[in-house]
């Protein structure tokens, strides 16, 4: 799978000079993340932007020793084309996750999702630490999230970034 991608128009907020977090938002970098049942699945180790949008649309999270210790493959269904098996090798140790999937807990420092669980979490397509991401990993990350959930799409047009996924 190529995740380098020229076109892309998610940028890594480090890599972006003039670009910082509003000081009305809360920096949540170093913030633990947890899953469905409170268990940290890793730490937010960067935000991911949309240049275009300007503004944050993913978290990358660090994972937790637990979640590469279960060593799943993780797996993308196409209709089109069958089942294709992907392996997590070493140093993938990252995962994006939407900010509309997050809240917040400003009274415990922590960030947690309602929706994706540690299992789902541990079986999902990592990425090694700064990848530039494309939308062949986006899709492969919320179809992974989604998969258990329902039977949800996303289309590779403009309309990508105005989800519910992406809005507070």
């Amino acid at each position: 799978m190529n995740l380098n991608n020229k076109e892309s128009n998610l940028f890594y907020l480090d890599n972006l000079g003039k670009y910082k977090v509003a000081n009305s938002d809360k920096d949540v970098r170093g913030w633990n993340v947890k899953d469905t049942d409170g268990k940290i699945i890793g730490k937010v180790d960067s935000f991911l932007v949309n240049k275009t949008a300007e503004r944050v649309v993913y978290l990358d999270v660090e994972v937790d020793k637990s979640i590469l210790d279960k060593n799943y493959e993780p797996y993308q269904s196409n209709a089109n084309e069958g089942v294709h098996d992907f392996i997590n090798e070493d140093g993938e140790n990252h995962v994006i996750i939407p900010i509309g999937l997050v809240r917040l807990h400003l009274d415990g420092n922590y960030v947690s999702t309602d929706s994706i669980n540690h299992d789902t979490f541990a079986s999902t397509k990592r990425i090694k630490k700064r990848t530039p991401i494309n939308r062949q990993y986006e899709i492969i990350i919320l179809d992974s999230y989604g998969r258990h959930q329902d039977d949800t799409t996303y289309p590779e047009d403009d309309t990508f970034y105005t989800r519910k996924e992406f809005n507070h």
